[in-house]
């Protein structure tokens, strides 16, 4: 009996190790000089130029702002915490999915960035301990790219933060790391942080965005459907910006009013098909739409839902930036 129970301490503390977080074993770091490591980059062509067929393409010699988007989780599972960036397979995956479908918003009036980072497996958000650790490891890199951005692209241009689920989790510290109070955050149009919890208080003096033209502040939403309460989530918090109004009022917004949403087909445009209200910070939606009505949580679909009423506010502000 000792010896099974020496056995299963064994076993135990072995896996226990096998779970722990450690740096030197995650894969090789990104080296953004290279095209390689950036899954969308301007003057090429990538999953990020996708557009309707009721879109004209607009070249990227053309446009005078920037975005730096970063992508939600992909890595659900793998032998390390973080992604390891030569999974071919993976980027693909992160390439045709988030980039194809919500970084390709923004083409109509920005030039797109969206750096490949290590990003922490879906794990490290329901492991408090180790997860943490990932999830900062994820961020260095973005960090690293973000500077790398600033240093060989940017040329003082105007900026868009956009992101979704853990990539904002990372827009949340790079916004508070480069331009919360700094001189950067006069070049911040605004960020489109989507799908994680946002507090007033966690920045000094960037606000949440109260209307369609405001620029220098952020824009969030968490999406549910309408009559549904979710547990406690980290998905929200105590801001949402309402992606019809693009204000926070929580008054109920007919779907009349809603632009226009894309599934998985780019050519199949459904207008006027999202009713929305703001409840409990954060956002009520009555969506006639295939397979995507019978869903609770739409937190996968937060840009497809809005994906033409998102592409005509960005060009709003990016329009009243201009004349500031």
């Amino acid at each position: 009996m000792k010896s099974l129970n020496l056995l299963a301490f064994v076993l135990m503390t072995v896996a226990l190790h096998a779970q722990s977080f450690d740096p030197a074993k995650q894969p090789a770091a990104p080296d953004y000089s290279l095209e390689s490591n950036w899954s969308a980059l301007p003057f090429r062509l990538d999953e990020a130029d996708k557009i309707p067929d009721d879109e004209r393409w607009i070249s990227d010699s053309l446009k005078d702002v920037d975005v730096f988007y970063i992508y939600p989780t992909i890595y659900m599972s793998g032998k390390t915490w973080n992604e390891d960036l030569s999974n071919k397979k993976l980027n693909k995956k992160i390439d045709t999915k988030p980039v194809r479908y919500q970084a390709s918003v923004f083409n109509a009036s920005c030039r797109v960035y969206a750096p490949r980072y290590r990003q922490a497996k879906i794990k490290a958000f329901f492991d408090k301990t180790n997860g943490e650790k990932s999830l900062e490891f994820a961020y260095q890199d973005v960090k690293k790219a973000f500077q790398y951005y600033l240093d060989h692209y940017n040329h003082g241009r105007p900026i868009i933060i956009a992101s979704h689920s853990q990539g904002t989790w990372h827009a949340r510290k790079l916004l508070k790391d480069f331009f919360d109070g700094t001189p950067l955050q006069k070049q911040l149009v605004a960020a489109y942080v989507v799908g994680y919890g946002f507090d007033e208080s966690m920045y000094k003096s960037l606000k949440p965005c109260d209307n369609s033209t405001q620029t220098g502040c952020y824009i969030t939403w968490a999406s549910f459907k309408k009559g549904y309460t979710p547990l406690k989530t980290e998905l929200y918090s105590t801001v949402c910006v309402n992606p019809v109004t693009w204000n926070r009022d929580t008054v109920d917004v007919d779907r009349s009013k809603s632009m226009g949403a894309i599934l998985l087909d780019f050519n199949k445009k459904y207008e006027g098909v999202c009713e929305t209200q703001i409840h409990n910070h954060f956002l009520w939606v009555d969506a006639h739409l295939p397979i995507v009505s019978s869903w609770t949580v739409l937190h996968i679909a937060d840009y497809n839902l809005f994906w033409y009423d998102i592409r005509k506010n960005v060009a709003d502000r990016v329009k009243a930036f201009t004349k500031k």
